[in-house]
Formats: structure tokens, C-alpha cells, sequence
């Protein structure tokens, strides 16, 4: 009998363990930061362009911090997710991958208010497509008809996440 309750003891103990385990390891909780503190994941809130005498300019908006970001030259435009081609005419592609970020709250409402692809005529930028938002990156796309020279920065109060892309100069002769 009392190898009996030591068994029992036993697995008492391991399922305590194991559910602790289990608990620690689980993903944090769903809910919304709380009012006042900024949320865990920066969010993306919007996108613009703009043409300037020597530069166009691509801005990403975000709210709660800006996330690493990394630029980089790919052949070609695909949607995270399904690799479905993204439709913007050009001959070179910038990605620009926000991580850790969301365009969405937790609850699933998005939050992302800027344009899902749009074609500009800029001396530089031919085009803007956001073509992901999964498992804490956010991703755009950046179509142009030469090959980009580009520098990034950031910039605070609000948050932004901001391309130049340079061009010959368009405002002088």
C-alpha cells in the first residue's frame, strides 16, 4: 500500500511539473498592452512617398517603437505567405522586412491604414506594395525602374522608419 500512494505521489508530482512547464513555455498573454505603455510589438499604422529635388522618400509609420528593418535588393516581389507575385512594373526591387512588428492588434483588427500597393510616377520610385504581415514581420516591396542607391534612418516623435532613394536632381536644368 504504501509503494502504492509513493506511485501516486510520483505522478501527482509530474503532472505539476508538467503543467508548469507547459504554462511557462505557452505564448504570452493576447491581451492589449495596458493603457499608457507601449505595445510589446511596434505597429505599422502607414506608409507614404514623396519626391524631393534629389531624393524620393518612403516612410513607414509606426506606433510602440521602431523594429530592426532590413533592405535588401531581390529580383523580383512576392505576398509573405502565399508567393503570390506582387504587381508593380520595374526592373529592380527593394524588401523592406520590419521585425519584430504587426499591422494588426492582437484581437486581429488591422492597423495598418497606408495603401496595399500603389503605383507612383517619382524620378525614382515607381511603386509601394505592403506584401506581408505574419509571424512578427511586416513586409513592403519598393519597385524602381534603375537600381536604387538608398540610405535608412529613423526618426522619433512619432515613430518612423524612413528610405531615401536617390536621383539626379529634378528641380534644376
Amino acid at each position: 500500500m504504501k509503494h502504492l500512494r509513493r506511485r501516486r505521489a510520483a505522478a501527482l508530482a509530474t503532472g505539476v511539473l508538467l503543467t508548469a512547464a507547459i504554462a511557462l513555455a505557452a505564448p504570452g498573454s493576447t491581451a492589449a498592452a495596458p493603457a499608457g505603455r507601449a505595445p510589446a510589438t511596434p505597429l505599422v499604422v502607414g506608409a507614404r512617398w514623396a519626391g524631393h529635388c534629389t531624393y524620393d522618400r518612403i516612410v513607414v509609420d509606426l506606433k510602440g517603437g521602431v523594429p530592426d528593418a532590413d533592405v535588401t535588393r531581390v529580383p523580383a516581389l512576392f505576398q509573405d505567405g502565399s508567393g503570390a507575385p506582387v504587381p508593380l512594373a520595374g526592373k529592380h526591387f527593394l524588401q523592406i522586412r520590419l521585425h519584430p512588428a504587426a499591422a494588426h492588434l492582437r484581437s486581429g483588427e488591422g492597423t495598418y491604414r497606408g495603401p496595399k500597393l500603389v503605383r507612383t510616377d517619382l524620378p525614382a520610385l515607381k511603386g509601394l506594395a505592403m506584401t506581408g504581415d505574419f509571424e512578427g514581420y511586416v513586409t513592403f516591396g519598393a519597385a524602381f525602374d534603375s537600381r536604387p542607391s538608398y540610405r535608412t534612418f529613423t526618426l522619433r516623435s512619432p515613430d518612423r522608419f524612413v528610405i531615401d532613394i536617390a536621383h539626379r536632381n529634378v528641380c534644376c536644368g
